[in-house]
């Protein structure tokens, strides 16, 4: 794993395809920490649409793309200036007739942690990107 701190995040690359966020600000007592999931899946639509968009699956360029998607979320998510660690994770996958399972099992505070998993799609491929928000 790769760890780059920048301004006031750090992030953590495994595997090019998932990235752990931690944000080091403080923030005030009257500040907004809900985990809004309308807000969420919109990141995510957006960072899937401004990276594939209307490309087909292109095996060569997978790795650049989940790398791109997960970047431009995390970004959107920071300027949010909400209190959470946030965990993204991005898979792309051709349209070939094969099944793809997932699972994802979280221990946590239902009352302030939230997720928000979206699937999209085009002629050629799947991207399943999933957001975990975890209150700091």
């Amino acid at each position: 794993s790769n760890i780059i701190k920048e301004g006031s995040f750090k992030l953590s690359y495994y595997n090019n395809t998932n990235l752990i966020l931690s944000m080091d600000a403080d923030f005030g007592a009257g500040e907004d920490t809900a985990f809004v999931y309308d807000e969420i899946s919109n990141i995510i639509k957006e960072g899937i649409e401004t990276t594939i968009g209307g490309n087909t699956y292109q095996h060569i360029k997978v790795n650049q793309w989940t790398s791109n998607v997960v970047e431009q979320c995390l970004t959107q998510l920071t300027k949010l200036g909400k209190p959470f660690k946030y965990i993204v994770n991005c898979v792309i996958m051709q349209k070939n007739g094969a099944g793809l399972n997932m699972a994802n099992s979280c221990f946590w505070d239902n009352t302030t942690d939230g997720s928000c998993t979206v699937r999209w799609e085009n002629k050629t491929m799947y991207c399943i990107v999933s957001i975990f928000g975890l209150a700091i």
